[in-house]
């Protein structure tokens, strides 16, 4: 396992480390960076809604702290010897009974291209189904978001469907894409990659 997981009973995980990045749980501190990120319509080029109001941002993410069914991370990276802020990645249980749960990320243009998307995903994916319990991790794009598309497939998500003309985007409707992955489908392919390096 590449993720070595952190924890303590009330607020379970705090950190995720990986071999280029940290997850690190959203804080009260974090609100600045999150709002700036949140509010960068470059950043979220394929959503059909971005906030602009910082304290609808604020109050949203000081609600989701330390709840059992939603984490928000800090993506961070070691550039040019300083630890920095590069982007921020979510996981939530978006139906609890099936043990279902959403993942998404954005990292900053500039550090876009260095494979940290690829790494926070995968840390993602290890944290849903390795502690977690997961059954099914689903992460959606807009269909024209070619590098979330490539992303997802190369972490052998699948496309499960296609919801037609679901997104109003750039004043037109556009499909958006819904991937998957089952936890047996996790195992399977991380055992494969284990035997693969013995």
């Amino acid at each position: 396992m590449d993720g070595k997981f952190s924890a303590n009973k009330e607020v379970i995980i705090m950190r995720l480390d990986g071999k280029n990045v940290i997850l690190s749980r959203v804080t009260p501190d974090d609100l600045d960076f999150v709002c700036e990120l949140e509010c960068n319509k470059d950043i979220w080029f394929y959503e059909e809604h971005v906030e602009s109001d910082r304290n609808v941002v604020k109050e949203t993410y000081l609600q989701k702290m330390n709840t059992p069914h939603s984490y928000d991370f800090i993506v961070k990276s070691t550039v040019d010897g300083e630890v920095k802020s590069i982007g921020l990645a979510q996981i939530w249980c978006y139906v609890e009974h099936r043990k279902s749960w959403e993942l998404g990320f954005a990292i900053l243009p500039s550090y876009q291209g260095n494979g940290f998307g690829y790494e926070t995903t995968k840390l993602l994916l290890e944290f849903a189904f390795e502690r977690l319990q997961a059954h099914k991790v689903v992460g959606m794009c807009n269909c024209n978001n070619l590098k979330s598309v490539k992303l997802m497939e190369s972490l052998s998500m699948k496309r499960e469907g296609t919801f037609k003309e679901e997104l109003f985007w750039n004043n037109q409707w556009h499909d958006q894409y819904f991937y998957s992955i089952l936890d047996r489908e996790y195992l399977n392919n991380s055992s494969t990659k284990q035997n693969h390096l013995a």
